[in-house]
């Protein structure tokens, strides 16, 4: 079960759940740990002076499940949770959202400390296109996005679905952006974070991050942040003042930096 600070403190580890295969936040490379939210671990564990024990994470349906299979019930087959779950989102209607009887979904988790400000990003080839302004662009061009994604449904169905027959459909984020340096697309759609890690790899005077905004699509920008189990609040303490030392002495945009992602702090900051 997950535990309280005095636990861990007791224990001496800590246990933190983090995406599997998700670059740049989490990612084995040759079988070491790598990635902006591996560091953030290391970094929480250090500080409370605990050995760091990770739990890796396969995205489930959506965030509720990734809540549940891995800080408070536990994966049917495993039962095994984590003491701290990374890349949750930060939001007060989310967190308090209900079901359709009027129960609170996430009753079992506290989410706290905001740590990035995600959002959308577009990156495209020069060569191909001049500009990316508005996205309008991508009635004449063709671009590459994750299948099943939010971009995907919305380049298949706004203004019009206009954009539809352009929008070409990948598995990943990643092989999007490999079918635009093959030629195959002209620009690719994703996270901002990946999207501008994966530019610090490639021809930067080639392939460009745009500045369009996205009409339509709803929610431009969200905060990612933390959880624990609610009756953990100690814990949440804990890690939330560490988080937000990072924040405040420039060390967590130094780290983003240093895996060529964009950083925004949230707005508590």
């Amino acid at each position: 079960m997950a535990r309280s600070y005095d636990d861990i403190i007791d224990s001496k580890y800590i246990t933190v759940a983090i995406y599997s295969d998700y670059p740049p936040f989490s990612y084995l490379s040759d079988g070491v740990p790598k990635g902006i939210d591996y560091e953030i671990a290391q970094r929480i564990a250090k500080e409370m002076q605990v050995d760091l024990r990770l739990q890796w994470m396969t995205a489930d349906e959506n965030v509720e499940d990734d809540l549940r299979n891995n800080l408070w019930k536990g994966h049917y087959l495993t039962r095994t949770v984590a003491d701290v779950m990374l890349r949750v989102p930060y939001d007060k209607t989310y967190s308090l959202s209900r079901d359709d009887i009027g129960e609170l979904v996430h009753e079992q988790v506290h989410m706290f400390a905001p740590y990035h400000t995600e959002s959308w990003q577009i990156i495209y080839d020069q060569n191909k296109i001049e500009s990316v302004t508005t996205m309008a662009v991508f009635q004449y061009h063709k671009v590459g996005v994750e299948v099943d994604s939010i971009p995907q449904f919305y380049l298949s169905s706004a203004f019009g679905g206009r954009m539809r027959d352009n929008a070409q459909h990948y598995a990943t984020t990643l092989k999007a952006v490999n079918a635009l340096q093959a030629g195959e697309v002209d620009a690719a759609m994703g996270l901002r974070t990946q999207i501008s890690h994966l530019q610090g790899e490639m021809n930067n005077q080639r392939f460009q991050l745009a500045k369009n905004a996205f009409p339509m699509l709803g929610q431009q920008q969200w905060e990612i942040g933390m959880a624990v189990k609610t009756n953990y609040r100690q814990l949440g303490y804990a890690v939330g003042d560490i988080v937000e030392t990072m924040i405040k002495q420039g060390d967590m945009e130094a780290l983003f930096t240093k895996y060529h992602a964009v950083y925004q702090s949230p707005t508590l900051y």
